[in-house]
C-alpha cells in the first residue's frame, strides 16, 4: 500500500476486529465465562492457603487427640486445596479451546474478506498496491492477529482479572499500605502508555518492510526465466538482503524498544509490590495479622507480580497486532471506484450478438493523468459485427476493452451495450456477457480441464472437450501425461506458448457469450497454428459480435469494419481494401507489413 494511501486511512486498529467478533457473542461470553472461573479459581488459592497455615499447621493443642484432630483438618485442606486446583485445570482448558476456537475462525474471516474485497478492486487499484505486499498482509499480518485473537488477548485479559482480584484483596486485607502500591502504580502506566505508542509505530513499520520483501519475492519469482535470462539471479538475491535486512533493522529496534517497556513494567512493578511485601513481614513481627494472613498477602503478591509480568507481554503483542489490524483495515477500507450500481438496470436477453456504442468517449488513466487515452471516441457496432480495431502501440486499442468490461469508467461520454449504459448495469450482468481471448493466455495451476471449465463452471466433461476440439486444443490434451487431467503447472509452465493461447481460446468459446473480444488472440501461434485456431474462430465468431484488437493485419482483413487508432483518436474507418485505396495511416501500416 503507498504511502499516500496509508496517510488517508483513518486506522481503526484492533476495534477493527469488532465486526469480526460479533457473529460469536455466544462462543465469545462462553469462553469469558471459562477466564472469569478460571481466574477466580486463582484468587480462591491463597484463601485455601491461609486457612491451611492458620486452621491446618498452626495449633496450641500438642496432646494426641489435638495431633489427631489436627492430621484430620489438615487433609480435609488438602482435599480443598486439591478441588481449587481441579476447577482451575477443568476451567483453564475450557477458556484455551473457547479462544483458540475463536482465533482460527475470526483469522479464517478476516483472511475471506480481505481476499474477497481486493479481488473486486479495479485494475486502478493494482496500479499502486503489489501483489506481494496483499499476499504479506494475507498471511503475515492475519497470523499475527490470530495470535492476539487466539491466545495473547484471552492470556490478557485473564491476567488482568487475577491482577484485579489480587489487588482488591490484598486492599481488604492491607486498605492502607496497598493505597501506596497503588499510588506507585499509576505512576508506572503513565509512561508505559507513552512509550507503548512507540513500539506501535515500530511494529506497523517493521510489518510495512516485511511486505515489501515479499513484494520483491513475489515479482522476481514470476518472472524468474527474465531474471536467469540476464543472469540476474545474484543482483536480485542482493536486492532481497538489502529489503530483509532493512526489515531486520526495524524489527531489532521494535524488539529493543519492547524490551525496555516489558522491563520497565516488571521491575517497577516488583519494586511497588516487595515495598508491600516488605511492611507485611513487619505487621507479623509486630503480631498485627497471623502468618496465614501472610502467606495469603505473599500468593496474591505472587500472582499480582506474574499479572503484571504477562500483561506487559501481552501488551507488546497487542501493540503488534495493532499494527497488523491497521494494515488489514486499510485494505477492507480501499473503495473501488467501479463498483454495481444500487438498482441495476436489467439488460435484455440476448440471444445473437451483442450491439456496442461508444459515444463521445474521453479517458485517461489514473496513473497518468496528463495523457489522453482515448480522445472523442465514438463507435457503434450492429449485433452480429467483426469490427477489428488497429494502430500504432499506444494509440488506445485494448483501452476500448477495458473499457467496454468496465475495469474503468471514462471521465466524459457514454457506453452502453444492447442499450443499457454500461455505468447502469450489475458487473455481473455485463461481464457475463463478455468473452475474452487475452493477449498474454492466463493458465491456472490445474488441469487442463479445470482451466477450460472456468469460462463455464457447470459445465460437462463432454462441453469442455467439444470447446478444445474446436479451438484445436484437443489433440495436444490428450497427448499430454494425464490427458486433460493433466496438472499444467505455475501459469502453465508446462505448455508453449500456442498451447496455452488455444486453452484460453477454448476457455472464451465454452462460455458462449453474445459478444467476443479478441486481444492478439493468435499472436502466440504458428503459421499452421494459426490458421486452425483462425478457422474455429471464425466458426465462434458467427451469430455474435466480435471486437478484434491486432497488429497483424493479415488476421484483420476479413473484418466487417476496421477501425483505426492514432493517439487515442479515431482516424479512419472501412474495409480493408477501402482503407488501403484511401492511402493513410491504415495504408501505412499494410505497407509495412506486406512488403517484404
Amino acid at each position: 500500500m503507498t504511502t499516500e494511501r496509508a496517510k488517508a486511512k483513518s486506522p481503526r486498529s484492533l476495534s477493527g476486529l469488532i465486526p469480526f467478533l460479533r457473529p460469536y457473542r455466544g462462543r465469545i461470553a462462553l469462553a469469558g465465562f471459562f477466564l472469569v472461573m478460571a481466574a477466580a479459581s486463582t484468587l480462591v488459592f491463597p484463601l485455601a492457603l491461609r486457612s491451611l497455615i492458620d486452621g491446618g499447621l498452626v495449633s496450641a493443642d500438642t496432646s494426641p487427640a489435638g495431633k489427631g484432630q489436627q492430621l484430620l483438618l489438615l487433609r480435609n485442606h488438602f482435599f480443598e486445596l486439591f478441588g481449587v486446583a481441579a476447577a482451575l485445570g477443568l476451567f483453564s482448558a475450557g477458556r484455551f479451546y473457547m479462544v483458540s476456537w475463536l482465533g482460527e475462525r475470526v483469522t479464517a474471516d478476516l483472511r475471506n474478506a480481505v481476499y474477497g474485497h481486493v479481488l473486486k478492486q479495479s485494475p486502478q487499484f493494482f496500479e499502486t498496491t503489489q501483489t506481494g505486499e496483499v499476499l504479506s498482509r494475507l498471511t503475515g499480518d492475519t497470523t499475527l492477529v490470530q495470535t492476539v485473537v487466539g491466545s495473547s488477548l484471552s492470556m490478557g485479559l485473564r491476567n488482568l482479572v487475577m491482577g484485579i482480584g489480587a489487588i482488591g484483596m490484598l486492599v481488604y486485607t492491607n486498605p492502607y499500605l496497598m493505597l501506596q502500591i497503588m499510588g506507585a502504580l499509576v505512576l508506572i502506566v503513565a509512561p508505559t502508555v507513552i512509550f507503548g505508542r512507540r513500539v506501535r509505530k515500530l511494529s506497523r513499520a517493521s510489518q510495512d518492510r516485511v511486505a515489501d520483501s515479499s513484494a520483491i519475492a513475489a515479482e522476481v519469482l514470476n518472472a524468474i526465466p527474465v531474471v536467469q535470462s540476464y543472469a540476474a539471479e545474484t543482483r536480485e538475491a542482493e536486492r532481497f538482503n538489502r529489503s530483509s535486512t532493512s526489515a531486520f533493522n526495524v524489527a531489532i529496534r521494535r524488539s529493543r524498544a519492547r524490551t525496555v517497556l516489558v522491563a520497565f513494567l516488571i521491575i517497577a512493578t516488583s519494586a511497588a509490590l516487595l515495598w508491600g511485601l516488605y511492611q507485611g513481614t513487619q505487621a507479623v513481627m509486630r503480631g498485627d495479622i497471623t502468618a496465614g494472613h501472610l502467606g495469603e498477602t505473599v500468593v496474591y503478591v505472587i500472582i499480582l507480580a506474574s499479572a503484571s509480568a504477562v500483561l506487559g507481554e501481552t501488551y507488546g503483542d497487542l501493540l503488534r497486532a495493532a499494527g497488523a489490524t491497521e494494515r488489514l483495515m486499510e485494505l477492507l477500507d480501499s473503495k473501488s471506484p467501479i463498483h454495481s450500481p444500487a438498482n441495476p438496470t436489467p439488460a435484455p436477453v440476448i440471444h445473437a450478438g451483442s450491439a456496442i456504442e461508444f459515444e463521445a468517449v474521453n479517458f485517461n488513466y489514473p496513473s497518468r493523468p496528463s495523457q489522453s487515452a482515448l480522445a472523442n471516441f465514438s463507435m457503434h457496432v450492429a449485433p452480429g459485427e467483426t469490427v477489428a480495431i488497429v494502430g500504432p502501440s499506444g494509440a488506445g486499442k485494448s483501452t476500448v476493452f477495458q473499457l467496454l468490461l468496465r475495469f474503468y469508467d471514462p471521465q466524459s461520454g457514454r457506453i452502453a451495450l444492447d442499450g443499457v449504459a454500461t455505468r447502469d448495469m450489475s458487473l455481473t450482468d455485463l461481464r457475463q456477457r463478455v468473452g475474452i481471448v487475452p493477449q498474454d493466455a492466463v493458465i491456472f495451476s490445474t488441469s487442463a480441464l479445470e482451466n477450460i471449465r472456468y469460462g463455464k463452471p457447470d459445465a460437462t466433461d463432454d462441453d469442455v472437450k467439444a470447446a478444445a476440439k474446436a479451438a484445436f486444443a484437443d489433440e495436444f490434451i490428450k497427448l499430454l501425461p494425464e490427458g486433460y487431467d493433466t496438472f499444467l503447472g505455475e501459469r502453465g509452465v508446462r505448455l508453449s506458448g500456442g498451447q496455452r493461447q488455444r486453452i484460453a481460446i477454448a476457455r472464451a468459446m465454452l462460455k458462449n457469450s453474445p459478444l467476443l473480444l479478441l486481444d492478439e488472440a493468435t499472436s502466440a501461434l504458428d503459421a499452421e497454428s494459426e490458421r486452425m485456431v483462425q478457422a474455429a474462430l471464425e466458426s465462434a465468431m458467427k451469430g455474435r459480435t466480435t471486437l478484434v484488437v491486432a497488429h497483424r493485419l493479415a488476421t484483420v482483413q476479413q473484418a466487417d469494419r476496421i477501425l483505426v487508432l492514432d493517439h487515442g483518436q479515431l482516424v479512419e474507418q472501412g474495409t480493408h481494401h477501402e482503407l488501403v485505396a484511401r492511402g493513410g495511416v491504415y495504408a501505412r501500416l499494410a505497407a509495412l507489413q506486406f512488403t517484404s
